[in-house]
């Protein structure tokens, strides 16, 4: 009876566990893509704990619409999801995306005060992981995480925790914290997906550590639904789509880079989103566009350069 030799027996297991790998990955990509279609989301959040007993707290929140998930990239190691909000089926809302890379080394994490930290991660930490990055309506930075994609028991989900700004239902109601420790998952079921969370409204100060101001429940359950109930968003993207590819492209360029990212909230009294907006009716090109991020971007940061 022949054995194998110590050399061939490590090559068969390479060969097998990287088989194994691609088909952990293939099954991985089949979940994202997973929650791309036409839902009808319910959004609810309660908060359910806060350390101080003098606490006041805040009402749930609840709200409903419809929303397409559609898929714009779709590459062997990226997906790109972009949302778009339906609300009484005739208004379009671009909503946040998320896309979602493999491997991938090039990392931002939020601090505070509207601050970025872009750096890179070493590549065995991040090994079979997707990280998920999630983008404001305007293409702007929110926050990002890696994680693994389990597949287990019949379950599908993936599940990360992070730092965010305020989420905009808070955001102009509230300025007793400043930051968002989200822990996100995000789990594939038999009518759509859920996003469900556990987050930490956070003070943070520079020199201090964080202080917990309060925990919050959330859920953000999406029901598919025919995709004639989106019908409308897909004839928005159609006309709008080639303008927000182009402010990603803008944006790329500025996310090439090691270190800090501060964004003004205003300029001119105005936020970005107004000012892309009245862009793409006047002219839409690529350097306008460029020059409309420029002058939200804080100047003490410097952009990446390669080799340093």
């Amino acid at each position: 009876m022949k054995t194998f030799k110590p050399i061939t027996a490590l090559l068969v297991l390479i060969m097998f566990g990287g088989i194994a790998q691609e088909g952990k990955k293939q099954q991985d990509i089949e979940a994202i893509k997973a929650m791309c279609g036409c839902y009808d989301i319910t959004f609810k959040y309660t908060e359910t704990f806060a350390p101080e007993i003098d606490y006041e707290q805040h009402h749930d929140y609840t709200a409903s619409a419809h929303e397409l998930a559609l898929l714009i990239e779709d590459e062997d190691n990226k997906l790109s999801i972009q949302h778009l909000l339906v609300l009484r089926d005739t208004m379009v809302i671009k909503h946040w995306r998320q896309d979602w890379l493999y491997e991938d080394q090039k990392v931002f994490h939020y601090d505070k005060d509207n601050n970025w930290v872009f750096k890179t991660v070493p590549a065995k930490e991040i090994k079979g992981q997707w990280t998920q990055k999630v983008y404001q309506t305007e293409d702007s930075p929110r926050y990002a995480g890696s994680a693994t994609w389990i597949h287990a028991d019949g379950k599908h989900y993936w599940e990360n925790k992070s730092s965010a700004p305020l989420p905009r239902r808070e955001y102009s109601k509230r300025s007793d914290y400043n930051v968002m420790f989200r822990g996100n998952r995000q789990e594939i079921t038999n009518f759509g997906w859920v996003h469900e969370q556990d987050n930490d409204k956070i003070i943070r100060e520079d020199g201090t550590e964080d202080v917990l101001l309060a925990q919050e429940k959330g859920y953000n359950i999406y029901k598919k639904v025919p995709d004639e109930e989106c019908a409308v968003a897909k004839e928005w993207w159609a006309k709008h789509g080639d303008f927000w590819a182009k402010v990603r492209t803008s944006w790329d360029k500025v996310y090439d880079r090691e270190g800090d990212l501060t964004l003004k909230k205003a300029v001119d009294e105005k936020p970005l989103f107004m000012h892309l907006s009245s862009l793409e009716k006047e002219s839409g090109n690529q350097e306008d566009i460029n020059g409309v991020l420029q002058k939200f971007i804080e100047k003490k940061t410097t952009a990446h350069v390669e080799g340093k």
